[in-house]
């Protein structure tokens, strides 16, 4: 039995910029799983790959990190096109992976399980259903609010989420996220529907303005601490929902699981690539801030 599993894919990116083209392993499930290694839990990923990526697995065994493979016709190849010096960013999707099969996920023992799609498609609504039968579900919804039209990345909204968020006990969105799927701008209104759909912890990231979490009957307001240097924001989200989920399983109170994955995203967007620092430096900050 696991403490913490997280689903997703692994993503092949590629990123063009007039300098150079750089190849390399990305995806919620990369950042949130590198973020997670060196706390004192039981975890592991499962994910999907094609046959010639799976160094990207090898990659992260490395990392002493618990990985289960299925396979996939094709991994997720995402190339972002930075044509220039701006942050004006053109993205394609070049391949999509297998989605995953409830089939292949039955027997999976873990206490929490953190669903990271990156697109529509990625994780069925039957799999969801079965997960939560057994386990505490955790879901970023960034996913099912991204559809793939001739290799371009749409926006759209989630068909079933009426359905689906009765069954999620931690929803993640970003600010833009919350308002595509409940159609409010005020966040404070959007947290209250996503909980009047069944959510029990609504955590909406607000970046540097910080976050909140909504548990149905008390908003706690999280905020944002100071880095040293903004270096890499890449990933940010899922390294705060890596260290919010930590401290939960633990048995931390809302306030406390948010400063610690505030506190961790800070660490992660100082430095270029995945979190890779101490539960005794994320304590640092929380207590140099003195929030809580």
């Amino acid at each position: 039995m696991y403490d913490l599993t997280c689903i997703g894919h692994l993503t092949h990116d590629k990123i063009v910029t007039p300098a150079h083209t750089v190849h390399m392993t990305g995806g919620t499930s990369f950042y949130f799983s590198h973020a997670i290694k060196s706390m004192p839990i039981r975890y592991q990923l499962i994910t999907t790959l094609a046959e010639e990526d799976m160094v990207f697995a090898n990659e992260l065994k490395h990392n002493n990190i618990d990985i289960t493979v299925l396979p996939s016709i094709h991994t997720v190849y995402f190339e972002n096109i930075y044509p220039d010096t701006s942050d004006h960013r053109i993205q394609r999707v070049l391949h999509e992976a297998d989605p995953f099969n409830p089939k292949d996920l039955k027997n999976v023992r873990s206490k929490y399980i953190h669903l990271g799609p990156l697109l529509a498609n990625d994780i069925v609504t039957e799999l969801i259903i079965n997960l939560a039968a057994q386990t505490v579900v955790s879901l970023d919804v960034q996913g099912y609010l991204r559809s793939v039209i001739n290799k371009q990345v749409v926006a759209i909204d989630w068909k079933d989420k009426q359905k689906v968020l009765p069954y999620i006990t931690m929803l993640k969105a970003s600010e833009e996220e919350a308002q595509t799927i409940t159609g409010e701008t005020d966040m404070r209104n959007a947290a209250k529907k996503l909980a009047d759909w069944g959510v029990k912890e609504v955590v909406i990231t607000l970046g540097a303005k910080g976050s909140m979490i909504y548990d149905g009957r008390e908003l706690y307001r999280i905020p944002a601490f100071k880095p040293t240097v903004m270096a890499d924001a890449t990933g940010c989200g899922d390294t705060y929902m890596a260290g919010y989920l930590y401290q939960r399983i633990k048995g931390a109170g809302i306030a406390y699981a948010g400063a610690f994955g505030a506190a961790m995203a800070t660490i992660k967007i100082a430095a270029s690539g995945p979190f890779n620092d101490t539960e005794a430096a994320i304590e640092k900050i929380i207590k140099a801030n003195d929030v809580l």
